[in-house]
């Protein structure tokens, strides 16, 4: 293992070993406090341009599942196609591991997909950094090449561009055969909608297991391009995924929602709106509401959110550095779920058209599936 040095915008270095790809790089640092889901969470494409510290110490005992891809294109175990974060920073790396579904261990993955890995960094002492100064640009630098030094920037950039898919992609329930996934968590036939219903999904950077979660509902997945002019299209309702980076990069995205929602407020039978994540801040930005970053942001599996109006709290999975000001809502929308850690939005809900969205992740992957019933909620709209 060589000697690498993860260096931060402010100056503070951390002294490690390499265990993954051996590559300087640099990108925005950031902190998981999540126990597990290293697999789910390094191919989630909200973390793209980003160095991913994990703040569990133990990572690696359980290996990595065979990244195989279903008849559908649709990877069996992972969020996509490939890892996206730009690095994994651990305290202590499990050069073993052992686990009934692992095929290969996490160092080997990383190497084959060239991203780096270190370990042996006090993750507590950078966590408390970054909640301290917020989360700031890094570089992983190794000790034997001083003058290598990489460069990334990250304000500024359309990395849900980077992410999205190219074309339009179409997915059908009955081409949905991932029966390691179906097997753990089946969907009621009361829950689904009725048949030949078809939903168009802005791909910021979506997770599979959001498309997963539609499909087991009987809902005909039509994919288009983040700044893709769906409303050409003839569709039943509009879901607006995950993503990464800065949601005032994707203004075509927000002119097109924009569009659709003007014509369904004309319309008899308007169609159902629902988002996560990337989707809740474009439905708000769409609705005429700002969006703020939050300083070090939202990144775990155990992040509680309470139902406005309601006793009901969830504990959810998230994954997001901005967040929407509640103070800026227009009068006919209003807060959906709130963060009952700091008070943040999670989620916004139109008074009268069936319209909302989910700051948080419903579909888990991994994480609490609490809130996977908002799945059920829009199936039922269609």
């Amino acid at each position: 293992m060589r000697n690498v040095t993860l260096v931060l915008d402010d100056g503070t270095k951390f002294h490690g070993k390499s265990f993954g790809y051996e590559k300087p790089v640099a990108g925005e640092v950031v902190f998981n406090t999540a126990m597990m889901g290293y697999p789910e969470s390094l191919t989630d494409p909200s973390y793209a341009g980003q160095l991913m510290a994990l703040t569990y110490p133990l990572v690696g005992n359980y290996g990595v599942p065979e990244f195989s891809i279903e008849d559908n294109g649709i990877a069996t175990f992972m969020e996509s196609e490939k890892i996206h974060a730009e690095a994994i920073i651990v305290s202590d790396y499990s050069t073993d591991f052992s686990h009934w579904n692992a095929k290969e261990s996490l160092a080997d993955w990383l190497k084959r997909e060239q991203v780096p890995g270190i370990t042996g960094i006090d993750t507590r002492q950078l966590t408390k950094v970054l909640r301290e100064h917020g989360v700031m640009m890094g570089k992983i630098l190794f000790d034997d090449e001083p003058n290598n030094i990489p460069t990334a920037q990250y304000e500024g950039v359309n990395f849900i561009d980077k992410v999205s898919c190219k074309e339009v992609i179409t997915y059908k329930p009955e081409d949905f055969r991932n029966e390691n996934i179906e097997a753990l968590k089946p969907v009621d036939e009361s829950k689904k909608c009725k048949k030949g219903k078809k939903a168009v999904l802005v791909d910021c950077g979506v997770k599979n297991n959001i498309i997963r979660c539609l499909l087991r509902r009987g809902i005909e997945v039509i994919r288009v391009p983040w700044n893709y002019d769906f409303n050409q299209l003839e569709f039943d309702g509009l879901f607006l995924a995950n993503g990464p980076g800065d949601p005032d990069t994707a203004v075509d995205a927000v002119e097109n929602i924009r569009k659709f929602m003007e014509i369904e407020k004309r319309s008899i039978s308007p169609r159902p709106i629902m988002g996560i994540c990337m989707g809740n801040q474009l439905l708000s930005k769409a609705a005429g509401a700002k969006i703020y970053k939050l300083k070090y942001g939202h990144r775990s599996h155990n992040q509680p959110v309470q139902q406005v109006g309601t006793n009901r709290c969830f504990i959810t999975s998230q994954n997001h550095g901005y967040a929407v000001d509640n103070a800026t809502l227009p009068s006919d929308w209003e807060p959906l779920f709130i963060n009952m850690n700091d008070g943040s939005n999670e989620g916004i809900k139109h008074k009268v058209f069936p319209w909302y969205s989910a700051q948080f992740h419903p579909e888990a992957a991994s994480g609490p599936v609490d809130t996977e019933f908002l799945f059920d909620n829009f199936a039922k709209l269609l």
